[in-house]
């Protein structure tokens, strides 16, 4: 059967952990592909209560730049294409429509999947996934919650995260080794996280 794995988030902006993720999880895990989905509407923490964030279109063609170079890796714009809040029993229904024949497999964060239980539906998400939970060397221990087919992901993570390059790209710093040369372009042509949010552009 083949295999198709996604990693969800805002990716505000796609940053190198996030490819390597999704590179390692797919070795790992012999997956076919991996899709990057950024999500619109998170009925979890909104993207809008970050800092500066990015429209869903600037983001999901972030998301297409930092995987066109990485083979078995794109973007997905799924969750971007709702209006509505994107549940991710709603998201991995929609999969199964669409790839009837394939296993999902959904990739998140230790700290997150703890939560697993709590999540709209989450009796239905064992029928329709299994979970590929990738673990920081500094994040605190979870159990698995109990009725979810868990997998851990053994593989080094990388100290980076989308604040740090919204906070880097704020203070006029270079952000190209963390988010690499086609997203650092593209977050330059487009002007996005340099304002804080609320202040006026000149």
């Amino acid at each position: 059967m083949d295999r198709l794995g996604i990693l969800g988030g805002s990716f505000n902006p796609p940053h190198r952990g996030h490819v390597e993720l999704a590179r390692h999880a797919r070795r790992e895990l012999a997956l076919e592909r991996v899709l990057l989905m950024p999500v619109r509407i998170s009925p979890g923490k909104p993207v809008e209560d970050e800092a500066n964030p990015a429209h869903p279109e600037h983001r999901l063609a972030m998301c297409r730049l930092a995987s066109a170079a990485v083979e078995g890796v794109e973007a997905c714009g799924l969750e971007i294409e709702r209006e509505e809040p994107s549940y991710t029993v709603d998201t991995l229904r929609a999969l199964h429509d669409a790839h009837p024949h394939r296993e999902l497999t959904f990739i998140l964060g230790a700290d997150v999947a703890a939560t697993l239980p709590t999540w709209h539906e989450a009796g239905e998400l064992p029928r329709l996934a299994r979970f590929a939970v990738a673990r920081r060397a500094d994040a605190k221990r979870h159990s698995d919650p109990a009725g979810f087919a868990i997998v851990h992901l053994r593989m080094p993570m990388i100290d980076v995260s989308s604040s740090l390059v919204r906070e880097r790209v704020r203070h006029g710093l270079p952000v190209e080794e963390l988010v690499g040369a086609p997203v650092a372009n593209y977050i330059a042509q487009h002007d996005l996280y340099r304002v804080p949010i609320g202040a006026p552009r000149s």
